[in-house]
C-alpha cells in the first residue's frame, strides 16, 4: 500500500512487539523509550535489577505494555528465552534491538587475553545469538521483522589508545549486520546497524564537562567532526525509529552511522 498520502505511516510502530536487549545502558534506555512513545510492547531485558525496574517504569508511564526480563544474554537459552517471553506475552516478535555489550580499553601489550574475549564475546557472539533467536521466530511468523544491532564509528575506524579490542568486535558486528542482511533478503527481515560516534552517556559524560583536560579532549575530536558537537541520546532516537519501521523495508545489511558526519571526512 502507499504512504504517499500519509508518509508518517512509514514510521508508524504502534501495537509492534520490540525487544530490547542491554535496555539499561545509554542507548538502550533511548530504545525504550523511543520504541515506548511509539506505541509499541517491550521486552526489556538487562542484568541490572534495580536499572531494569526504572526504565520499565518509565516505558510504563509512557502508556506502553512492558515485560522485564532480568538477564544477560550470555548463553543461548537465555536469548531464546527473552524471545519466548516476547511471544508469551504478545504472540510474536517484529522487532529485536540489541543495546547490549561492552568495552575494555588497554594497549594490546598489555591487555590480557580474557579481556579481549570478553569485548568480543559481548558485542559479537550475543549479538550473533540474539539474531539467530529473533530469526527463528520471526521466519516462523512468515511476514518479516526488524534486527537492529549497535555498531560504532570504530567498527569503520581505528583508535590509538587501547581498542583493538573494540574495533575488532564492532567491525565483526559490522559484517554480522551485512551478511545476515544478505542471508535474509528475501524473507521480510531486515538487519541493519546503528554506529554512534561519542554521545553522552555515563561512560563520555567527563567530555562534556569543563575541566581543562575534558575541554582539550572535546576540541581535539570535535575538529574531526563537521556538526561541530557530540552527540545527544536524541540523536539516535530517529535512526532507531526508521531502522524498526515500514520506513526503512528496502535498506537491510546497511550500517548508519550516527556521527556528525565524523566517517565523512
Amino acid at each position: 500500500m502507499s504512504s504517499f498520502g500519509n508518509p508518517h505511516a512509514l514510521f508508524d510502530v504502534n501495537g509492534k512487539v520490540a525487544l530490547i536487549t542491554g535496555a539499561t545502558g545509554a542507548f538502550g534506555q533511548v530504545a525504550a523509550r523511543t520504541l515506548a512513545d511509539a506505541g509499541c510492547h517491550l521486552v526489556l531485558a538487562a542484568g541490572n535489577a534495580e536499572s531494569l525496574k526504572e526504565i520499565a517504569d518509565a516505558c510504563e508511564e509512557l502508556s506502553a505494555s512492558v515485560t522485564v526480563v532480568n538477564s544477560r544474554p550470555d548463553d543461548e537459552e537465555k536469548c531464546q528465552a527473552m524471545v519466548d517471553a516476547a511471544v508469551a506475552t504478545h504472540g510474536r516478535l517484529d522487532i529485536l534491538v540489541v543495546a547490549s555489550g561492552m568495552n575494555k580499553v588497554a594497549k594490546i601489550d598489555e591487555m590480557p587475553l580474557e579481556d579481549f574475549t570478553s569485548v568480543m564475546d559481548a558485542n559479537v557472539t550475543h549479538s550473533w545469538m540474539l539474531a539467530k533467536a529473533a530469526t527463528k521466530q520471526m521466519k516462523k511468523q512468515g511476514d518479516g521483522g526488524k534486527i537492529v544491532l549497535v555498531s560504532s564509528a570504530r567498527g569503520l575506524l581505528g583508535h590509538p589508545n587501547g581498542y583493538t579490542a573494540y574495533c575488532a568486535s564492532k567491525a565483526a558486528v559490522d559484517g554480522i549486520t551485512k551478511a545476515l542482511g544478505c542471508e535474509l533478503g528475501e524473507t521480510g527481515i531486515t538487519v541493519n546497524a546503528i554506529a554512534p560516534t561519542v554521545f553522552r552517556s555515563p561512560l563520555t559524560a567527563w567530555m562534556f564537562e569543563d575541566t581543562d583536560h575534558a575541554k582539550a579532549v572535546r576540541t581535539g575530536f570535535l575538529s574531526r567532526v563537521p556538526k561541530g558537537r557530540l552527540g545527544e541520546p536524541e540523536d539516535l532516537a530517529g535512526p532507531l525509529l526508521f531502522l524498526a519501521s515500514r520506513a526503512s523495508d528496502f535498506y537491510t545489511g546497511h550500517i548508519l552511522y550516527a556521527d556528525g558526519g565524523y566517517t565523512a571526512g
